[in-house]
Order: structure tokens, then sequence, then C-alpha cells
């Protein structure tokens, strides 16, 4: 009888497999209701220490534009006005930049903790030749997006038909990453209309998509209406729209195309990483700009402009491009970062990319 008992309370104790069923399905229901939380989570976080970089990059670009009187240049270039330059620059003769190439991330270095970069560093001589080989190879944290699924290495600078590439034909370029670009503004000049062609259509109205051509002659201030360009040294003075309505800073992982805090090689394209029907390569200026259109003339086929907000499915390696879900963050000319949808009013993003145009901006935040 006792051990009748003791067999009766085991299977009593024991599961059925009934209820070992219910409760592997009741654990698998949990489960799949937290971890979209949890991804969610880990999302934000992203965004927030992708925010975060942002904010030290434009600290950094009122620190230096604090000891220099203006903001950092696009990139550096031995100027020209009729595509000549001096022997060793290694002009390109279809854009007409030029060495030294140094854009706006190298020279913030002392400003986000990058002195002994800096310190390194010879900005008088070009970026590719052989004593920054090491230097340029950096992996800087501050440039760098957690959510960006693309690359964090250095990678090779290539030619158009993707070869590695380099200005003097010797060791091809291998740059540090970056997840972030400089605003070129609404217009784009860094095709042969920044150099060979010496002209270029930019847009005077937005609103009407009226345009007219100009001569550049290898100036492009005379047609970036945004804070960031070739040989740019731009004071805050000349931010007239506001720098809270002015943006200066925006992300690009590198799952479009890679990018660099380095600078610009003469000569060097940038391609996409992922093909679409609109993409393609551009010039060796998108490694470390952008802009949000319109630009030369551009209009689609109602004749609008052609704007590319954040994540816009034209997918052009010289727009702004996040993988945080609806947007993007931006940094502004007051050093603000704003998360910015995928969805703004294209008439609007193109306002805020300007810094002197005169518009008056509706409610955006």
């Amino acid at each position: 009888m006792g051990a009748q008992i003791m067999n009766l309370r085991r299977r009593q104790q024991a599961f059925t497999l009934v209820e070992l069923l219910v409760v592997i399905a009741i654990v698998g229901i949990l489960v799949g209701m937290l971890l979209p939380a949890v991804q969610q989570v880990r999302a934000a976080a992203r965004r927030a220490s992708c925010a975060n970089n942002l904010r030290q990059l434009g600290l950094a670009l009122h620190g230096y534009e604090g000891a220099h009187g203006y903001f950092p240049p696009g990139f550096s270039s031995t100027p020209s006005r009729d595509g000549t330059a001096p022997a060793g620059v290694h002009i390109d003769p279809v854009t007409w930049n030029a060495g030294p190439g140094w854009g706006w991330g190298a020279h913030l270095l002392p400003f986000v903790e990058g002195n002994n970069i800096h310190r390194r560093i010879d900005f008088s001589a070009a970026i590719w030749t052989p004593k920054h080989r090491e230097i340029i190879q950096n992996q800087i944290p501050v440039f760098l997006c957690p959510s960006s699924s693309g690359d964090d290495q250095p990678f090779s600078v290539v030619d158009g038909e993707k070869n590695p590439y380099s200005p003097d034909g010797a060791t091809p370029v291998v740059l540090g990453r970056s997840h972030y670009v400089a605003s070129h503004g609404q217009e784009s000049a860094w095709g042969s209309e920044a150099g060979v062609d010496r002209t270029g259509s930019i847009f005077t109205d937005i609103y009407t998509s009226t345009t007219r051509s100009i001569g550049i002659h290898g100036d492009v201030s005379r047609v970036a209406d945004g804070p960031f360009y070739r040989n740019s040294k731009t004071r805050i003075s000349e931010v007239r729209d506001g720098t809270t309505q002015s943006i200066f800073l925006g992300e690009h992982s590198s799952r479009l195309s890679d990018k660099t805090w380095v600078g610009v090689v003469p000569g060097a394209t940038v391609h996409p990483n992922f093909s679409s029907p609109e993409n393609g390569p551009d010039g060796a200026a998108t490694l470390v700009l952008y802009h949000m259109g319109p630009s030369g003339g551009e209009l689609d086929i109602t004749g609008f402009p052609i704007i590319h907000p954040v994540n816009f499915p034209t997918y052009h390696v010289g727009q702004m491009y996040s993988e945080h879900t609806g947007g993007g963050n931006v940094c502004m000319g007051d050093g603000s970062v704003h998360f910015i949808s995928e969805s703004i009013d294209l008439i609007t993003w193109a306002e805020l990319s300007s810094i002197n145009e005169g518009e008056v901006i509706k409610e955006w935040k």
C-alpha cells in the first residue's frame, strides 16, 4: 500500500505532456512579446549614441570656429581658375580638385580628443603622401554610427572602374571611415561643373523651379549654398538664415557608400555599395560632403525640383542615408542635434539645407 501511495504522488508532481506544451507555448509568446521591445530599446540606444557623436562634432565645429574665426573647409585644395596647378599637387583635370585634400573631419581632430593624430599630420602635404599612410587609416569612434550595418574599417579609394587608386600611381590610398558628412547645401558642385565645364545651373527659386547658369571658374562658392565646400571658410555671420535653421552635418551609412573623416583624393570616384534604379558613382568630394537638392537644374517628370531628404529612395552617394528607423540625425549650425523624419516636407528640407537664401522656414521640429 505504501509503495502505491508514493507512485501516485510522483505521478501527481510530474508534468503531463499537455502541460509541458502549454508552458512552452506561453514562454514562446512572452519571448515574442519581449523581443521587439528589446530591439526597440537597443535601437533607441544606438540612435542616442549617434546623436551624441554628432553633438560632439557640433561642439568641435564651434571650437574650431572660435579658434580660427570660421568653420573648417569642406576640404582643402590648391585653387585654380584655369585647371593648372603647381607640379606635385596632382590636380584632377575634370573637377580641378587637388592636394592637399584634408577634410573638415581632419581639421576637427584637436577638438574631439584627436590631438595625437592631429600632431602627426602635415596639413601642407597631400593626404596620400607616404608619411601619412598609417595616420589616415585610423579608426576614430566619434565618426562611427553604431546603427550602420556597413563596414567601420578603413577602405581603399577607387577609380571609376572600382580599381584601387592613388593620384601618383603609387600605393593605393586607404582611408579611415566616417558615417557623417558635411552639408554642401541644396546644390552640388563637385563634378565637371566645378572644373573643366566652368559653368553650372543653380536654382534661384525652389518654389518656381526657375534656374540660371553662372560661371564657376573653379570657385564653387558661387554655387554652393551650404556651409561646407571646396576651400570653404564659412563665418557665423554668413549663416544669415540662422544657425538654428541651417543643417551642417548629417548621417551617411557605409551600407550605401564609403565616407571618410580624412579628406578628398582628387581623381577618385565614390561608388554605391548596392544598386538601385537611380544611384550611381559620383565625384571624390562625396567622400566628405553631401547635398540635399535640387542641383544643376534637376527636375522630376512633373517639373518639381528633385529634393532628396534622408533615406530618399534615389540612394545617391551624395545624399543623407541613415539606418535609424524613420529618419536620421542632423547637427544644426548652432551645434544642436535633431532627428529628422524621412517624410519631412521636401521644400522645408531644402530650406534647412541652405545658409543664406533668406527663406522663412515653417515649424519643422
